[in-house]
């Protein structure tokens, strides 16, 4: 047979442990409240997909999403996420950042796939040193993300 042995404590102590983890979860709890429905500094918009056939394999997935982050951002960071549905194993996700009216890319990342067939990419949106801040994007973007899929079987013509 065995004993468990609990030392007693005072009861005030452990209310007052219980009301200050209460009071600490409350304000979490307010805090992540507040972050998500103010997070509004940078949105994407409708987007635009195509779809390329590489070979008998394999497609390229193609999305083109509108993207404004306002002058009055105080965000220090953005974040471009998502999925790949029916992925092709062992090919990263391109990401690449366009100013609305250029051709070129200004940004350009390659992101893996999590095991559940998501990614993740963030980057810096302003910097802060001393006092100045330094604003790396503002205005209005094009975004293109790059996925390699697996060819759909049901778009094949029989031979």
């Amino acid at each position: 047979m065995s004993i468990v042995s609990v030392p007693s404590i005072p009861r005030r102590r452990v209310t007052g442990k219980i009301t200050s983890l209460t009071t600490s979860c409350i304000f979490g709890m307010m805090l992540t409240l507040s972050l998500t429905v103010f997070d509004g500094s940078a949105y994407a918009e409708s987007s635009q997909t195509t779809v390329i056939r590489i070979d008998d394999e394999t497609s390229l997935e193609k999305i083109t999403l509108p993207m404004k982050i306002p002058e009055t951002n105080t965000f220090p960071w953005g974040t471009i996420k998502g999925k790949v549905n029916d992925p092709s194993q062992g090919y990263p996700v391109i990401i690449q950042i366009f100013k609305s009216d250029e051709a070129v890319p200004i940004h350009v990342a390659q992101v893996n796939l999590r095991g559940d067939h998501s990614f993740e990419y963030k980057f810096r949106l302003l910097s802060i040193d001393d006092g100045d801040i330094t604003h790396f994007f503002e205005g209005d973007y094009n975004v293109k993300i790059f996925k390699v899929i697996n060819t759909s079987r049901d778009n094949l013509n029989s031979i």
